[in-house]
């Protein structure tokens, strides 16, 4: 949580106001641009312009000319007020008083410093570009020395910040709710269209651009790690707990990021998918959203690291799964938060995500054992985790409680690195005869 300052604190409806740090964090990772205000020559200057979140710190690309990088040059850095705001939908009310919008923003304020280190602007423009389609860097020719002289990055310290949100539907008075007027919401969301490609280009469309099956930019992925000296965003300097991309014939995993709720709510908004899950069926996308968010959350403190699953053939979202129970001193991690949409049951998918976790697991991370945990009354989960070469090791009783208050007997399985050899082969075989999932 980020401490409420003076600046921060709200003077009405403060029921909006939150300082929830993954909630600024969310939003920050999710908009494409942002809004620089400061003072110059004692009157006010606002500037559009892109941004990057990299842990605590947000990076504004500029021009070495502009008049904020030539104030923020000095010892004393630049003090500014940056903004960011997702429009989500716009509110008809009855009456013209309670029209509205749905929102979610940010305010930052403090001093920004200009980056002066070579390899750490290289790196904090690298977050720039990636955060565009994860792998975007490593397919785009890097800056020269005179484009990266030319060229000035803000660092700004996410010390004083707060976040306002208003969610739900029409707020009439009652005495108005008789009206013959049409009342009601009209979401909205930032989509990207079919990429064009530019004149005499002859190279493919990139996996990473929206339609292909992987985080592009409408697809809300988060910033993929940077080096020079940047810490990776809530990684807690561990690779254990990095979401980087996974990715597979059958499925792409990606970093589990805000904009993804949606999706998910279409694929998976069926009670036989929420079951055995520890959460209730989500009523609709912003009770999704909430389920997203507390997922990020639990990232951001370390406990979970959480992916979307995408089809590989068709580029839907189809699911999620997470690892948790992250611990690098015994070597070990739990999979699952795992739910996949009913038609895509059945097909290659949840195998070979499981094959890629598993593979990140023993031969990336170097774990030597590997859990799962399901609920006692989960016949079909028990099964899917036995044929993935796990051992039942036993139940767990009285382990959680289900939402309907009932206390559920957790079913433990664990493969070891032993194990790992045979079951990779196994499921490579089985993946084999599978054909490509996906809705045509």
């Amino acid at each position: 949580m980020y401490a409420p300052t003076a600046r921060t604190t709200a003077s009405r409806t403060r029921g909006r106001m939150s300082y929830d740090r993954a909630a600024a964090h969310a939003v920050l990772d999710e908009a494409y641009h942002c809004v620089l205000g400061f003072v110059v020559d004692g009157e006010p200057r606002l500037l559009p312009t892109l941004h990057v979140r990299v842990g605590d710190t947000l990076y504004l690309h500029g021009s070495t000319g502009s008049r904020p990088l030539l104030a923020a040059r000095g010892d004393a850095g630049l003090p500014v007020c940056v903004t960011v705001t997702l429009l989500d939908g716009l509110i008809y009310a009855r009456s013209q008083f309670h029209h509205s919008a749905n929102y979610r923003s940010v305010v930052a304020h403090g001093t920004a410093h200009l980056v002066t280190d070579d390899d750490d602007k290289r790196a904090a423009m690298t977050a720039l570009v990636e955060k565009v389609g994860v792998g975007r860097a490593a397919d785009s020719r890097p800056p020269s020395r005179r484009e990266l002289a030319e060229t000035a990055v803000l660092a700004l310290p996410l010390r004083e910040v707060s976040v306002r949100a208003r969610t739900g539907g029409v707020r009439d008075e009652p005495a108005d709710l008789d009206l013959p007027h049409w009342a009601g919401v009209v979401p909205l969301r930032l989509a990207a269209g079919p990429p064009e490609p530019d004149a005499g280009v002859v190279a493919p469309v990139p996996a990473y651009l929206p339609g292909t099956g992987s985080p592009g930019p409408d697809s809300g992925g988060s910033p993929a790690p940077v080096s020079a000296g940047l810490p990776a965003p809530d990684s807690g300097g561990s690779p254990w707990r990095e979401p980087v991309p996974l990715h597979g014939a059958h499925v792409l995993l990606e970093p589990l990021a805000p904009a993804h709720a949606d999706e998910l709510f279409a694929a998976t908004a069926e009670p036989e998918v929420w079951a055995h899950l520890g959460h209730p069926l989500p009523a609709d996308p912003a009770a999704m959203r909430v389920v997203v968010a507390a997922a990020l959350a639990a990232r951001h403190d370390g406990e979970r690291v959480p992916w979307v699953q995408r089809c590989a053939r068709t580029g839907a979202v189809v699911g999620t799964t997470s690892y948790y129970e992250i611990d690098p001193e015994r070597r070990s991690v739990a999979i699952g938060y795992t739910w996949l949409g009913r038609p895509w049951w059945r097909s290659g998918i949840n195998t070979e995500a499981k094959l890629l976790l598993l593979g990140r697991a023993f031969d990336t991370l170097g774990a030597v054992r590997v859990v799962w945990h399901t609920d006692i009354r989960n016949t079909r989960s028990q099964a899917a985790i036995a044929r993935l070469g796990a051992t039942r090791e036993g139940v767990l009783r009285m382990h959680r409680q289900r939402p309907d208050g009932s206390w559920r007997d957790t079913v433990q399985y664990a493969m070891t690195v032993d194990e790992w050899p045979n079951a990779q082969a196994r499921l490579r075989e089985r993946l084999r005869s599978t054909p490509p999932a996906g809705r045509g």
